[in-house]
């Protein structure tokens, strides 16, 4: 009989199957795009999408079909998914945990420093093939281009994004007349470069404003991952429910009934079998 459960998961898995179908191709058409910023995320989507397409076919045709090892495999890989998500979840809450920006007196924006933030993020940032990559992204974005044309009351009144507080400017602290410039300063002071393709793009203070922005990225979708757990969490109940019931449709009994499976002797049975017919034949 057709029961409630197959229903719920073959809808729930018609409706992800139909949702992989945008995302791949989000994937493929950054893959076409010469912009570098989609190029660094058109792996992720396409992982993704592909990964959703085939567990939601799986669990599709083994809910409606009743095909019991379609539907085995769709809870396995289901039940990695989960791990993986709760894995990634609790990581970036640990990687995300430190940071935050600095009160500039005076000003409205803050400053970030490098240091602040977990040491993993650290070593990620500063690899120059992952920075390259970033640093060409922001200067694709023209983040700074919107700056150019502040005045000095602006940036007095006016706030920034970490990115723009980091990249964009030199620290506030800087100072450059010539009675300062022998004195001890930030290092980014000294990095910092008046051209609109240099500015303070290799500074510190710059890869600290992104890590605060993957970090307040981060705090918002954390909110979503949570959520998608426990869906998660619910539609694979659904789907053991499921899974029983194909398991029982397979063996054409009414629900709630069973037979008896073909008993199976012990291991012993035929050693004892044996002396029993020695004892017979002596007797």
């Amino acid at each position: 009989m057709y029961r409630f459960s197959n229903t719920v998961i073959g809808f729930l898995n018609l409706f992800t199957l139909l949702a992989s179908i945008p995302i791949i191709g989000a994937g493929l058409w950054m893959a076409r795009s010469s912009t570098t910023c989609e190029n660094f995320l058109q792996t992720p989507l396409l992982v993704i999408g592909f990964v959703v397409l085939v567990v939601s076919l799986a669990g599709f045709i083994g809910a409606c079909f009743h095909v019991a090892c379609a539907l085995w495999l769709y809870l396995v890989v289901m039940l990695f998914l989960i791990a993986a998500l709760m894995g990634l979840t609790i990581f970036g809450f640990g990687v995300t945990s430190q940071g935050g920006g600095v009160e500039v007196p005076g000003r409205v924006y803050k400053e970030y420093h490098l240091q602040d933030y977990s040491p993993w993020l650290k070593k990620r940032i500063q690899d120059p093939r992952y920075w390259n990559t970033i640093r060409s992204c922001i200067l694709g974005s023209k983040t700074c281009a919107k700056l150019a044309s502040w005045t000095p009351l602006d940036y007095m009144q006016r706030d920034m994004s970490p990115i723009q507080s980091g990249c964009c400017k030199p620290p506030t602290a800087c100072t450059y007349n010539v009675a300062t410039m022998m004195m001890s300063q930030d290092p980014d002071c000294y990095r910092w470069n008046n051209s609109p393709n240099l500015l303070c793009y290799e500074c510190d203070s710059c890869k600290a404003g992104v890590l605060e922005d993957m970090r307040r990225n981060w705090h918002k979708l954390s909110v979503l991952t949570v959520t998608m757990l426990v869906l998660l969490i619910g539609i694979y109940s659904i789907g053991c429910c499921a899974f029983r019931n194909t398991r029982r449709a397979e063996t054409d009994y009414p629900y709630g009934e069973n037979r008896m499976t073909k008993v199976r002797p012990r291991w012993d049975y035929h050693w004892w079998r044996w002396l029993h017919d020695r004892k017979e034949q002596l007797y």
